[in-house]
């Protein structure tokens, strides 16, 4: 199976904080810096389970896009996409004790990926997902649509995460939901934040993948509504756990497969510090 991912590449910092942030003083912390971004996780997540893969972002010329490319490439994932002037995109995730994170984010020159940089011959997969992020702003909104095309046009299937509920609220849902219509992907990925942002029940896909968190996921179509339950996990930290689920959904089979696989990749994400797996 070939999977191609299209978002951002981004350097991730992760500081796992041994107590509250105090301001203006110093605290503890662990730190592990390492390739992310949504559409690199999702393909690096792809190719630990087996698939081929492929990421498709634009990234600085600068040491911080060399060391993400290197990492993603020693996961097994093709990095496409062209280097211009301008720096590799940067986030930080802080995780609390309880695993769970906080993210602030600097994307860089990821947005900027014009559609005169696509090169067709990226987009010949069996399944393209495209992170939410990427349609949030120009020119890369416009590009992740006629991706969507080019690779609909050849035979593939795709899906979306809807990425951060806050930046959905900033966008306006409306017009983010519009903008999904448009892309009518078969596969949608939501939190449940997320999920109700765009309406609750409105269901924009044949297949919608709600994320639940440590209560495992949800999955709905038109006709049925699974609930399933998490892996049993130690949790250490989130990031990069929702990635994980999607990669695992889809690598295919039944519903309930697809989804417990995604589980399974998901405990195995947040039992560890870091995205990638």
């Amino acid at each position: 199976m070939q999977l191609a991912t299209l978002g951002d590449v981004m350097l991730d910092v992760i500081v796992r904080l041994e107590q509250p942030l105090v301001p203006g003083d110093d605290v503890r912390a662990g730190t592990r810096t390492g390739a992310g971004g949504q559409a690199a996780n999702v393909a690096a997540w792809a190719s630990s389970l087996g698939a081929s893969a492929r990421c498709i972002a634009k990234r600085g010329a600068d040491a911080t896009g060399e060391l993400v490319a290197r990492e993603l490439a020693g996961h097994g994932v093709e990095l496409v996409g062209p280097v211009a002037d301008g720096s590799t995109g940067v986030v930080v995730s802080f995780v609390g004790g309880d695993g769970e994170r906080s993210m602030a984010s600097d994307r860089g020159v990821a947005p900027t990926l014009a559609p005169e940089e696509l090169d067709a011959a990226w987009l010949a997969c069996d399944v393209l997902h495209v992170s939410g992020y990427a349609l949030l702003l120009e020119p890369l909104s416009s590009t992740a649509l006629l991706a969507a095309r080019l690779a609909r046009g050849q035979g593939a299937r795709v899906s979306v995460d809807v990425a951060a509920w806050t930046e959905i609220r900033a966008y306006g849902p409306v017009q983010f939901r519009e903008l999904l219509d448009t892309i009518a992907p078969d596969v949608l990925f939501a939190t449940e934040a997320e999920w109700e942002m765009l309406g609750g029940a409105y269901l924009t896909a044949p297949t919608g993948v709600i994320k639940r968190g440590p209560r495992g996921c949800t999955v709905v179509t038109e006709d049925a509504r699974l609930d399933l339950a998490p892996v049993e996990a130690e949790v250490v930290d989130t990031t990069g756990a929702g990635d994980a689920l999607a990669a695992g959904f889809l690598l295919g089979g039944s519903l309930e497969e697809a989804a417990r696989r995604g589980l399974e990749a998901a405990a195995r994400c947040v039992a560890r510090v870091g995205s990638l797996p």
